[in-house]
């Protein structure tokens, strides 16, 4: 009976030590998504004509402060590595993407442009071996009933068909997403930005006319995520918000003294940044991360929140 008891009294204790486990692996994980994009380090002649700071420092500082969040997953919106067939260019990112395996936070991406310079092909290969989970003719994740739709907008480097299966793809996802009540919110993301006012790179008139009119038109499209511009711009048009936030490491890019469309935070400027995006009941609560100037650490640079139509 003695050793009866003791071996209860262990199975208890045993049970205790699962249930604490499990109740702070809980506590852990959280709702939050983040996004990033153009974590690419400048190319040599980048650092020549383009206003560079520690960059590859920031951008590690990004996926660690992103990490102490624990979010549900990581977006990155394109030009992840500056020159995405070489495989020298994925030492640092494989890196990072060992810390989130390790934490078990799924991370996504999307094909930017550098992933594709100079050796598509092998580009491709090299990005889809890191995220598996990619198509090139679009693909979207659901989390805490945010659906995340995520976009090819390399047009040039697409074929017909891959062209015509992802604008089917596309028009048939938001429709079904709409009509799912177990969806909230949409956001829409790829690459390139459909309104910019980088002087770099400016805004994409294909993105324009492939993506935007579907996104308007949706019901529960709250959000339109970019990058490729290397700055954080805030768009409202037609009624429905566009964020640019390619602040994720590469170097930053000029701005036009007089905008194309009207930017909303014209003197949020920062050189590094990453979004937070969390639902809040009936709404978004969009938090965008500022590395200081003196790398010291993070802080909440800019916040709003978006409602349902």
């Amino acid at each position: 009976m003695k050793m009866r008891g003791k071996n209860t009294f262990a199975c208890l204790l045993l049970l205790i030590s699962i249930c604490c486990i499990s109740i702070s692996a809980v506590a852990q994980q959280t709702h939050v998504i983040a996004f990033a994009s153009d974590t690419q380090a400048p190319l040599f002649f980048e650092k020549v004509i383009r206003e560079t700071n520690h960059n590859k420092k920031a951008t590690e500082m990004i996926f660690k402060d992103i990490l102490t969040a624990h979010p549900s997953a990581l977006f990155l919106l394109g030009d992840v590595v500056s020159l995405g067939y070489s495989e020298p260019t994925w030492k640092n990112i494989d890196r990072y993407l060992k810390w989130y395996d390790h934490e078990a936070i799924p991370v996504y991406a999307v094909l930017g442009n550098h992933e594709l310079l100079l050796n598509a092909k092998k580009g491709k290969q090299e990005f889809q071996s890191r995220f598996p989970a990619h198509s090139p003719t679009g693909y979207t994740k659901v989390i805490d009933s945010i659906a995340v739709i995520l976009l090819n907008s390399n047009f040039s480097e697409m074929t017909r068909s891959e062209l015509n299966v992802q604008d089917v793809w596309y028009a048939k996802t938001i429709n079904d997403l709409d009509a799912d009540p177990a969806i909230k919110f949409i956001i829409v993301s790829c690459h390139h930005s459909p309104f910019s006012n980088s002087t770099v790179v400016g805004p994409s008139l294909n993105v324009q006319q492939k993506f935007v009119p579907a996104f308007i038109k949706s019901k529960k499209c709250a959000l339109f995520l970019s990058g490729h511009s290397h700055n954080f711009e805030r768009f409202k048009v037609q009624g429905k918000y566009f964020l640019v936030i390619g602040g994720g490491g590469g170097p930053h890019q000029p701005l036009l003294k007089e905008d194309l469309t009207p930017d909303l935070s014209p003197k949020y400027k920062p050189m590094f940044h990453y979004l937070e995006i969390q639902r809040d009941h009936d709404s978004l609560q969009i938090i965008s991360r500022e590395l200081k100037s003196d790398f010291s650490g993070f802080d909440d640079g800019l916040r709003f929140y978006l409602s349902k139509n």
